[in-house]
């Protein structure tokens, strides 16, 4: 039996465990000697579903994190939430802005902020669309509601796959608040505080801070600095005013700043030939440190900038009219961020500068009405306007050592660049110059609208249907002024080789009737041709026809390895006269559900759903014409029409791709089964769930490429449960199973995927724990947590595009599996203080979240190594 088969059946025992103790509970939980505070002991109230019920009574796979929960496990944000929830997935890679969100396998990523995410993040019921806006410590919170599968009927076009739902707390009428201070290693102070209270009989306030600092766990050897750290703050005010019992308003005001040295990317594999270009380049021994993903070493010759701006405001009222409630929220949000990387991940400065500024600015308005009738019937009736602008630009230089490095690729036969320079006629110093490079910017406006509703109908007592349903419609526009400086890659080497090849074939042919011992000079076959014109005409015709034969065949046109070099070409700039760089999707989602109550502590339900996500633009310079606009090719070579060049629009090295990935359509086929007893709880969700175009967002080496793919689909089973056998003891364990494959990809950037797994979806992924609270005589209290988190073995990348045909087979190599323990104890005094030590990944777990080919560097692999064991200790003050 393997190691995977031993975890798995722990696990499966375990969820069995809690299930058996489950049993039992019919009897006990119906004893009258049973009084009504035990009763009470398991029950969680959620509002993501816009209403507010009981965790058993949802009939909606989610999971539910208390405050209290987030606070013993030291969870900091959302990054950290995952390790508490087995279907959700969060992942930073390249900086402190960009964040993947996956639940049940789905979702993507955002390497630019034109791709969408699939899985929606809403604070206080406000939607924030980008993950710059979404990664901040978590605030002041009661809970978090991780709602899984597709939920497009209440929430609209980008929860395809799930929503994250942050509830924080509401302003109090009685006076209250906190203070907290944390130490921990690698320099880690974490500062907290918040209080409360009221103002008047009827307006309430609080005010949150947080500060949250820490000294990086990497360390660069040539700027001799640590990267990865973390500086963060964050400020929070509410106001809540309840002029009746029946009518409130609550206005959240935040701001919260980043400013930290993040990600950096370790060497997992080199190519010797890149290394030494790079040592060659640069003049330095080492340029890359070793292939050594853990030891946390990096060389860089800039740092990594992240300074993220995020703020914002929203009012929600709510006004009960008898036995309706009309809820309004309006929000307003504003992100800033600006971002500089050295991408090429070495200490030879290839890339001086890549610079990034982002402005997103988003408007969102919710307004809906809901029933609480005694009959059988209740319905829910809604709207949701967003509107949002995002200004990107993006400054990619070429550094002092680019020109050097690309000398020691072409190398010394050839004369390095200034061979190619003077083989072309140019001056020295045309191609590879510092300060070349292109610059990105794009404009993009985004106004979407849902009208959305559900209807509850109760024929018989215990059993509900409901009928749910979503129409949206969204209309994109974006407007690209792409302008690359680099003039090698602006170069056609088919068109210059095919006049190369012309000139040597005439030189060959004259000097062969010349009967020289070589190919004729210029002079010589400027005088064959004044002498014989027509023998030289047919040379002529005879050259150019071989030429056109072979401008396309490496062996007879060495010039085509160059092209390995162009990595900024000319961009073709829309809207033009054959893109609009518009975009307008409709669509109607819809959730049919039946939930039937077996017992008071017993409920089954099924449920039949679709989900949307609006199409998502490749804001940058990746970004391609579709292959239905334009068909590449060479002039010389008379490439078919196509819209594009019918249009006068071709450009040098114009290829295709796409501007935008189409939306995305889900659904999903799920039953499932909630259990409350006072001592016992258990959940379990059987499902089979697909999403139809998904957006799939791969790097290629040097690029984004944005694509859909055919079909990706996901059987899965989940299970959460919890028991409380004694007085203080609580025990927890949660797991995910889930089977995805690609039902059809053919077009994806590292060839055909239909029929295997998409990487980075563990089958199994699993949390489990438990916390006893001993209680001393006088109320003091002693708390011990610990928790387990389990990620079963899985590849990591489904393939790497610079190893071309061999890109999936190279790639299955890297995986990785994912055990984290972490524990905390914590001593309650009765006059509100609060004395805790804890520990994340105790056992110091080390694995490597993700690879991709190096940045310019054929041959060489990086990747994103996880975060080692951190340990500390807090005091806290509740008043």
């Amino acid at each position: 039996m393997t190691i995977h088969d031993t975890r798995l059946k722990t696990i499966l025992l375990s969820g069995a465990a809690l299930g058996t103790l489950a049993m039992p509970g019919t009897a006990f939980a119906q004893d009258a000697a049973q009084d009504a505070e035990n009763a009470d002991t398991n029950v969680i109230i959620v509002t993501a579903s816009k209403r507010e019920t009981t965790l058993q009574e949802i009939p909606i796979a989610v999971s539910v994190t208390s405050g209290e929960d987030i606070e013993d496990a030291q969870v900091r944000d959302l990054i950290d939430l995952q390790t508490l929830v087995p279907s959700l997935r969060v992942s930073q890679l390249q900086s402190s802005a960009n964040t993947n969100f996956i639940i049940r396998g789905f979702g993507n990523g955002a390497n630019n902020p034109g791709i969408e995410p699939s899985v929606g993040v809403f604070i206080d019921g406000v939607y924030r669309s980008r993950s710059a806006a979404q990664i901040g410590d978590l605030p002041n919170i009661q809970r978090v509601e991780v709602l899984r599968g597709p939920q497009s009927t209440l929430f609209g076009k980008n929860a395809s796959a799930g929503i994250i739902s942050i509830v924080t707390e509401r302003p109090q009428f009685e006076f209250g608040g906190s203070v907290e201070a944390t130490y921990g290693n690698f320099n880690a102070r974490i500062l907290k505080a918040d209080i409360t209270g009221p103002i008047s009989e009827t307006l309430a306030f609080s005010l949150a801070g947080n500060i949250n600092k820490r000294d990086g766990y990497a360390r660069d050897l040539n700027l001799g600095i640590k990267f990865n750290d973390r500086d963060r703050w964050g400020v929070r005010g509410q106001l809540l005013w309840e002029p009746s019992a029946d009518l409130s308003f609550r206005l959240i005001g935040d701001y919260d700043k980043i400013d930290e040295n993040c990600c950096i990317a370790a060497n997992i594999q080199e190519n010797p030939a890149i290394t030494a270009a790079l040592r060659a380049a640069s003049g330095q021994a080492r340029p890359i440190e070793a292939a050594d993903p853990f030891s946390y070493r990096v060389r860089n010759n800039i740092p990594s900038t992240n300074e993220i701006e995020n703020y914002g405001v929203s009012l929600q009222g709510d006004w009960n009219i008898g036995a309706l409630t009309l809820t309004s929220i309006s929000a307003y949000r504003e992100v800033r961020s600006l971002t500089n990387q050295d991408s090429d991940f070495t200490s030879a400065d290839l890339i001086g500068q890549n610079l990034a500024n982002t402005s997103i600015d988003t408007f969102t308005q919710e307004l809906r009405i809901a029933s609480d009738f005694d009959g059988p019937l209740n319905f829910l009736l809604g709207g949701f306007y967003f509107n949002e602008d995002i200004k990107f630009t993006n400054d990619l230089l070429f550094g002092r050592d680019f020109r050097g490095y690309a000398s020691a690729l072409i190398g010394p036969a050839v004369g390095g660049a200034a061979g190619v320079e003077a083989l072309l006629g140019v001056p020295n110093n045309t191609f590879f110059r510092q300060g070349q490079g292109i610059a990105d910017d794009f404009t993009y406006g985004n106004d979407a609208y849902s009208i959305f509703g559900q209807v509850d109908f109760k024929p018989f007592d215990r059993l509900t249907f409901t009928f749910g349903f979503n129409y949206t419609e969204d209309k994109k526009q974006v407007r690209s002024n792409v302008i690359s400086t680099d003039p090698f890659s602006a170069l056609d080497f088919v068109a210059i080789g095919n006049t190369l090849i012309t000139q040597q074939g005439i030189a060959t042919t004259v000097g062969q009737a010349l009967r020289l011992p070589g190919a004729a000079n210029a002079a010589q076959v400027a005088a064959f041709a004044a002498a014989q014109p027509a023998v030289f005409g047919q040379i002529q015709t005879g050259a150019a026809a071989f030429a056109r034969a072979n401008n396309t065949n490496p062996a007879v046109n060495p010039l085509l390895g160059l092209r390995a070099l162009q990595f900024l070409p000319p961009f073709l700039n829309f809207p033009n006269a054959v893109e609009s760089g518009r975009t307008k999707d409709d669509d109607f989602s819809y959730t049919i559900r039946a939930n039937y109550e077996i017992t008071d502590n017993l409920n089954i339900y099924a449920t039949y759903a679709t989900g949307f996500k609006a199409t998502s633009f490749n804001l940058s310079r990746d970004s391609r014409p579709f292959p239905t606009d334009f068909i590449p090719g060479s002039p010389v070579n008379n490439p078919a029409t196509s819209p594009i060049r019918a249009a006068g629009l071709a450009l040098p090295n114009l290829t295709t791709g796409s501007r935008f990935a189409g939306p995305e359509e889900s659904e999903v086929y799920e039953a499932g089964l909630k259990a409350q007893w006072p001592l016992v709880a258990f959940n379990i969700a059987v499902f089979k769930q697909s999403i139809k175009g998904f957006q799939s967002n791969v790097f290629t080496g040097t690029g984004f490429a944005l694509a859909n793919a055919g079909e990706q689909s996901t059987f899965g089973i989940e299970f959460d449960g919890t028991v409380k056998p004694t007085d203080g003891l609580n025990l927890f364990v949660a797991f995910t199973y889930l089977d995805p494959k690609y039902d059809s990809f053919v077009n994806s950037a590292v060839g055909d995927l239909t029929g295997t797994t998409p990487a980075g979806i563990p089958a199994l992924s699993a949390s489990m724990g438990g916390s006893y609270t001993y209680e001393f005589a006088g109320g003091t209290k002693f708390t011990v947590r610990g928790d387990y988190s389990y990620e079963s073995d899985v590849q990591i990348a489904e393939g790497l595009p610079g190893f071309g045909a061999n890109a999936q087979a190279v790639a299955r190599q890297f995986r990785r599996q994912v055990d984290l323990v972490s524990a905390s104890a914590t001593l309650e005094l009765t006059n509100g203080f609060e004395v805790s030590i804890w520990g994340r990944n105790l056992l110091d777990d080390r694995y490597v979240s993700t690879v991709f080919d190096s940045v310019a560097q054929a041959g060489s692999i990086s990747g994103y190594p996880s975060l080692p064991r951190t340990y500390g200790g807090s005091v806290r003050f509740k008043f």
